[in-house]
This record gives C-alpha cells, sequence and structure tokens, in this order.
C-alpha cells in the first residue's frame, strides 16, 4: 500500500496567484430609468414601419365603421384608370415579368432557397424566427382580406391572374415578408445588408408597379401589404435575432462566440468602469478555440500608477442569453442519451449561470486553490449579456504545450486532493483548462464545478487530472507521484469511474492524436481492478423525455414536409 501524504504537509503547492495591479476609479450606480450600457433596442426605422401598421389597422377599422370604402374605391379606380392609359403591347410584357415575384411559384422557390441556407448553416433561431414570422403574416393577412372582402378592382380589365379579396394584397405582402426575412437571415449586418435593402425596395417597388399596371390590386391594397410586409419580419428579427448577439456569418466560427467589437465593445469598457472602477482601453477575443460554451476576452486596463507597467490585462467571459439555452439544449441531450450524469439540470437565467460561477471561483480562491483571483461581475444587458472579470494569467501556456516536470504533476494532483478536502468538483479538467507559467500550475474555468458533489464525480476528477498529466510526461511517473497523495483505493476508483463518455472531448482528442490508450496505460499499473461505476441512470424522467422526444421529432418532420411542400 503505497503511503498517502496527509493534507497538512501537500507534495505539490497549492496557492492562489496575487491580486493583479490595476488602477480602480470611483463606481457610478446606473440611475433608475437611465439604459443600461448595451440597450435592447429596435431602432428608429422598426418603430416607423410598426408606427405605420398601427396607422394601417387604424385606417382600416375607421373605413369599416364609417362605411366609406366606397370612397376609397373611387380614388382607387381612378388612379388604376389612369394607369391603364398608358398600356401597351411592350409594357404589358414587361409588367407580367416584373410581377413573376410575386407568383405562387416564385415564393415557394424563394421559401426553399432560404430553408436550404438556413439549415445548411444551421442558423436555426433565424430558421424559426423565419418560419413563425412567415406564418403570422400570412395568416394575419387572410383573415383581414376575409373580413373586410374587398373585391378586385372594376371598371377596369385585370390582365394578370387572381384570387380571393384583395385587401390587403396577400402576394404582395406575403413577398415583401419574405424579402425582408431573406435578407436579416441571409446577408450579414452592415454595408451588405445596407445595399440589399435598396435591392428590396427596388423589387417590391417593381412588383408593385406590375400589379397596379395589370389591375390585379388597388394602389391601398399594395401599400397595406407592403407595410405589414416589411414591420413584421422587421420588428421581428431585429428583436428576436439582433445581430450583436445572433450576427449572420458565413465564415468558420461556434455560434456562442460574441462580437466583442462595435456598439458591445464600447458598452463593455464603459460597464467595466461604471461598476467595477476598472478603466479599460481595449476589449479583444481570445483563446475562442478552447471554449464553446461562452466569449473568453481579454480586457487592457490602466494599472497602478507606482507598477512598473502602465497597462495590464484582465481576463472576462462574455455570457449572453444564447448560452442558456445551448446549456438547456445541452443537457437535455445529454439526459436523453446517458441518462443523469451529476447536476444536469440547467440554468433558468444567464444571470444565475454567471452568478454562480463567480460564486464557485470564490470558494476555490478562498480556499487557496490556484485559480484567477476574481474581480466581479458587469452586467451588460440585463437578463440578457453579463460579464464575469478575473484575473488574467499574462505568458501562460496550455499544459498540453508547456514542460512538464514532477513539481507540475505534484500541483496537479495537489489540487484535487484539496478540491477534495472542501467538498467541490471541476468537472472539466482538461488541457484547455490547466495552465502552466514559470512551473507554477493554474487551474482555470468552473463553469461546470459542483459543491458537495458525489464521490463518482470526484473520482473522475482525480482520474482526468492523471490522463492531463501523462499526456507530456507518460503514466508511469505521473501514478509514481499520484501515490504519494492518493491511496491505490482511491485511484483504482477513479479509473473504474472514468471511460471515454466522462473524459472531456479534447482530452479523447489529444489521446487519438497521440495514439496512446493513457486509460489503459493506468489501468495496467493498477496492483488491481475495481468493477467499472455505472454512469448510465435509466428513470422515469429520461423515458418520459426520450418519448415526448420522439413525438416532437415526429411532429417536427411532419410539419418540415409540409412547409417544404407549399411556402407557409
Amino acid at each position: 500500500m503505497a503511503a498517502v501524504t496527509h493534507a497538512s504537509t501537500p507534495v505539490g503547492q497549492v496557492s492562489r496567484p496575487d491580486p493583479p495591479s490595476i488602477r480602480r476609479v470611483r463606481r457610478r450606480r446606473r440611475p433608475s430609468g437611465e439604459a443600461p450600457p448595451l440597450p435592447r433596442h429596435l431602432a428608429a426605422s422598426g418603430k416607423w414601419w410598426l408606427a405605420l401598421t398601427a396607422a394601417v389597422g387604424v385606417v382600416a377599422l375607421v373605413v369599416v365603421v364609417t362605411d366609406s370604402l366606397g370612397l376609397v374605391d373611387r380614388v382607387d379606380t381612378r388612379v388604376l384608370q389612369a394607369i391603364a392609359e398608358l398600356r401597351s403591347d411592350t409594357l404589358t410584357s414587361v409588367a407580367k415579368a416584373a410581377g413573376v415575384l410575386a407568383t405562387a411559384r416564385a415564393i415557394h422557390v424563394l421559401w426553399l432557397a432560404n430553408l436550404l441556407v438556413l439549415v445548411v448553416t444551421r442558423r436555426w433561431r433565424h430558421l424559426f424566427v423565419w418560419v413563425l414570422t412567415g406564418l403570422l403574416v400570412v395568416n394575419l393577412t387572410a383573415t383581414a382580406a376575409a373580413s373586410l372582402q374587398r373585391p378586385r378592382p372594376y371598371e377596369i380589365e385585370i390582365l394578370g391572374s387572381w384570387s380571393g379579396f384583395s385587401m390587403p394584397s396577400l402576394p404582395v405582402t406575403v413577398l415583401a415578408c419574405f424579402l425582408v426575412s431573406s435578407l436579416y437571415s441571409l446577408v450579414p449586418a452592415g454595408r451588405y445588408r445596407e445595399i440589399g435593402k435598396w435591392v428590396v425596395v427596388g423589387l417590391l417597388l417593381g412588383t408593385a408597379a406590375s400589379r397596379l399596371y395589370l389591375a390585379q390590386d388597388h394602389p391601398t391594397d399594395v401599400v397595406a401589404g407592403v407595410v405589414i410586409g416589411v414591420a413584421a419580419p422587421l420588428a421581428a428579427f431585429r428583436l428576436l435575432t439582433p445581430s450583436e448577439v445572433y450576427p449572420v456569418r458565413y465564415r468558420r466560427g461556434r455560434p456562442a462566440h460574441l462580437d466583442v467589437t462595435g456598439d458591445r465593445g464600447a458598452a463593455i469598457v464603459r460597464a467595466l468602469q461604471d461598476q467595477l472602477g476598472i478603466v479599460a482601453t481595449d476589449v479583444r477575443s481570445f483563446a475562442l478555440e478552447g471554449s464553446g460554451g461562452s466569449t473568453p476576452v481579454r480586457i487592457t486596463v490602466k494599472a497602478e500608477p507606482d507598477a512598473a507597467e502602465q497597462e495590464s490585462f484582465v481576463f472576462g467571459k462574455l455570457y449572453a442569453a444564447t448560452h442558456v439555452r445551448s446549456d438547456r439544449w445541452y443537457k437535455l441531450g445529454r439526459t436523453l442519451l446517458y441518462g443523469r450524469l451529476e447536476d444536469e439540470k440547467p440554468y433558468h437565467s444567464v444571470r444565475r449561470l454567471v452568478q454562480y460561477e463567480d460564486y464557485v471561483l470564490r470558494l476555490f480562491s478562498d480556499a487557496g486553490l490556484p485559480v484567477p483571483h476574481p474581480l466581479g461581475i458587469v452586467e451588460i444587458t440585463p437578463e440578457r449579456e453579463y460579464l464575469l472579470v478575473a484575473e488574467f494569467i499574462a505568458d501562460a501556456q496550455e499544459i498540453g504545450d508547456a514542460e512538464i516536470d514532477e513539481a507540475v504533476i505534484d500541483q496537479g494532483l495537489c489540487v484535487v486532493r484539496r478540491m477534495w478536502e472542501i467538498g467541490m468538483a471541476h468537472r472539466d479538467i482538461k488541457p484547455a483548462n490547466i495552465l502552466v507559467r514559470d512551473g507554477t500550475l493554474f487551474l482555470i474555468d468552473s463553469a461546470f464545478a459542483e459543491v458537495r458533489p458525489s464521490p463518482w464525480r470526484q473520482a473522475v476528477d482525480l482520474a482526468n487530472m492523471m490522463l492531463v498529466l501523462a499526456l507530456r510526461t507518460d503514466a508511469a511517473r505521473v501514478y509514481a507521484r499520484a501515490r504519494l497523495q492518493f491511496s491505490d483505493e482511491e485511484i483504482a476508483e477513479a479509473f473504474a469511474a472514468t471511460r471515454g463518455l466522462t473524459m472531456p472531448s479534447q482530452l479523447r482528442r489529444l489521446m487519438r492524436s497521440q495514439g496512446r490508450d493513457l486509460h489503459a496505460e493506468f489501468l495496467a499499473l493498477l496492483p488491481y481492478r475495481l468493477p467499472p461505476v455505472p454512469i448510465q441512470r435509466w428513470t422515469w424522467r429520461r423515458v418520459g423525455l426520450s418519448l415526448v422526444a420522439l413525438a416532437g421529432l415526429a411532429v417536427a418532420v411532419a410539419v418540415g414536409i409540409d412547409l417544404v411542400g407549399s411556402p407557409l
């Protein structure tokens, strides 16, 4: 039996790094009623279009109540008669070609093209908003037309095809809705979207002119259709898929990574000074490849006047509501596939998520673990975006790229022992979360940490730490150092509880790239083996969720087939 070193005399040294030298200024409390650093707004154009939609509804109500539809009909008819006097064979051919976008076939092609691009690029939120907005607009327009029951233009020859009532124009409304939805779901914000807006204006003007020339609609039908068709998707996409949170982009990258330039970057700088008294001069994304559930940023801040360097850095993790939703789907998927693997309940708000991580980080820091010094939480947009701020470990390397000696191995193992003593588990020990600087080991990213975990979860932490340490050394060397701090029973339990499922994906990927089965190498070193600890748990909750998921999938497939067959 190996000798086990007591916690009072650890082999490795566990120490929290000193707090960074950061200049602090007086904090400012945001007065009641003042907008947050990054407010959620509709913009002036969106408000104008919504106001126009309300105006259309009010005018329609007044016309119905006052029974003045006849007056509107006479005005529309005079306009259409004036346009009809300009008809010629050439203009008629041009008008029919210009109005092809408002045909059922063209709208169907437009819908299928959008569906294909959004599915391929996996912009599911844009797709859901696209579909729901289209369904709302189509049903609202059809209901309004059936209620008003306005006939097609009279006393003028209708040259094109038509069906149903005319107020508002259903083809124009649907086309406007689909074009605006395509613009906000497929075209990146900025110069290209501005150009796209003028393209949409040109297409709608050409289609409207065509339908008026062919007398398929009244002028007021077209105006009402354009207003409704533009306002609904404009408001929906700006409120539900703002470009700051759900950018349209075609380059590779994880959807969890938010753009920290522009308005958001300025908001972060302002919020840091107001809420934490930290004067920031620059905000940049940092180490995105190692993060899938947040946006890590490196923030340049002013240091204390007596510091050697005039500028210093702090580390931030930007969380948004989209990360909470992703966490819910991720944990639901894990529950369906594997059962309940310790604390698989999702967070209900982004505020709770960032509060919990800050709390755990402070527990680790107070226990003397080598973690970044916590600096606080910054609110960017209430209930939507928060920034967790901590010390930046400058000049550090991931443990997979650093030179590892026995001192570093002892520090890593001592971190696990200390977490066992304080009743905590990290739950995400992988190379990206272990840094080394000048022979000192640091543990980062406590988002998945758990207070009072099960013995199984603590055992998994030990096995994953030993596997990570062995990536740059060898299993025998790590095992020999581990026996100085853990008993053979504890090490055997750790590898009985750990297998592919409980290893972080980065750790599994690195072991495959090295062509080494470190898990088997450790098992071969053990004086004896314990039976594998079962990790799959079939519960009534899992069975019920599986049945509901299968039913939901069947409904989704049926709806998808129906949507592909017809444009909403």
